[in-house]
């Protein structure tokens, strides 16, 4: 079957300001893509860029699937993954879709009748490399499923299970070969008129998942998940998926994001969104800012710190928080902050949105600042 690629549409479009469920997003300037539509959120296309993660539980287990997709809506989650891998997750997934307060998307892996129940069962999106599936008619039949229902693929390339004949042209994981793969599969989709495509190319090495999708956003117009694989333990995870995630969204590139830790899909959410709030792509909460501390510092910084995290963890207003631990940056830092604190020799200046409103003490300065927090009325 010969592989058809769409034409090159990578024109930069203009992103106005808009609000979604969960969030906020700034002007920024954005790959143009084709727009799918994953359970009433729109990816690609300039639509806000959503988060999501996977959860970690049996999929069997619908009750601890359940409370694990609540909990990762609560933390802001846009859309949540669940594995559909033996037959009683199969059974499972109806009863969790119905249930969910989020998107279902579907991961599936070589076996079509999976996904034919899931697409049955009101999935919002399937994760599925048609390649893979079998025979012509399967993948028809699929396709034809998922096309009557408006539901999407997500075709997912990874650089630790590219195809034998890939690896053998190429040698090895190369950024021409996850994008070869890519194609592969999106170009079966095409061939039988199914256009509602997201694509990843995902892998462990931080350089050649960019690589990877600077080809696929070069060359076409679908829109594109970023993460980077198995990033593995939560500190390590966290700043490999900051560099790749990151630099790829500052480019512009990116449609929708998962950020992949061993940890719970709550944290994943958190430092997803931190990664779209530190490129000023999404306000979705709290934003603590804290000086590093150094030998000027005169209050304990680490644990006012502390109890604001363990306080503020829920709250959503985008609000901006400055804590400064001396004289000399923090008048400035707090300054600039909606809320913000220049303390030094325990005692502390509250600001709120760059004027001074009181002096407090050390022991005051965590509750005065969630007064402030409650009080605070983000701009319309």
């Amino acid at each position: 079957m010969d592989i058809t690629i769409p034409a090159l549409n990578n024109d930069p479009g203009i992103i106005t300001a808009e609000t979604s469920r969960h969030a906020t997003y700034k002007v920024g300037v954005r790959r143009r893509t084709r727009q799918v539509n994953v359970g009433g959120i729109p990816v690609g296309g300039g639509a806000p860029i959503s988060i999501q993660t996977m959860t970690k539980t049996k999929t069997s287990d619908v009750e601890g699937t359940v409370a694990q997709i609540s909990r990762a809506a609560e933390a802001g989650c846009d859309i949540v993954r669940v594995t559909v891998n033996d037959r009683e997750a199969a059974d499972a997934i109806a009863d969790i879709v119905k249930r969910s307060p989020v998107p279902i998307v579907a991961d599936i892996h070589f076996n079509h009748i999976f996904a034919l129940m899931a697409i049955r069962a009101g999935v919002a999106k399937v994760r599925l490399n048609p390649g893979n599936i079998g025979s012509q008619d399967r993948i028809r039949e699929v396709l034809s499923a998922a096309a009557a229902k408006s539901i999407p693929i997500r075709i997912g390339v990874n650089s630790g299970s590219l195809e034998e004949d890939i690896l053998e042209k190429h040698g090895y994981p190369t950024p021409g070969a996850l994008f070869e793969s890519a194609m592969r599969h999106a170009g079966i989709c095409e061939d039988f008129g199914f256009r509602d495509v997201i694509i990843s190319v995902k892998s462990t090495d931080v350089k050649l998942m960019i690589e990877a999708y600077r080809l696929v956003a070069e060359r076409t117009d679908y829109p594109l998940h970023l993460g980077v694989t198995e990033a593995g333990t939560t500190r390590v995870g966290t700043i490999k998926s900051a560099v790749g995630i990151g630099t790829l969204l500052a480019e512009g590139i990116g449609d929708t994001i998962r950020v992949s830790l061993t940890d719970e899909p709550e944290k994943e959410i958190e430092v997803g969104k931190e990664i779209l709030r530190s490129l000023s792509l999404a306000s979705r909460n709290v934003e603590l800012i804290a000086c590093p501390t150094c030998g000027r510092l005169e209050v304990d910084l680490f644990s006012i710190m502390k109890q604001l995290e363990e306080k503020l963890e829920r709250v959503k207003k985008p609000v901006k928080i400055a804590v400064l631990g001396c004289v000399v940056n923090g008048p400035g830092e707090a300054c600039e902050a909606d809320i913000g604190i220049a303390a030094g020799k325990g005692v502390a200046i509250l600001y709120r949105k760059g004027e001074v409103v009181r002096r407090v003490k050390e022991s005051e300065i965590v509750a005065a600042i969630l007064e402030e927090v409650e009080k605070f009325q983000p701009e319309s």
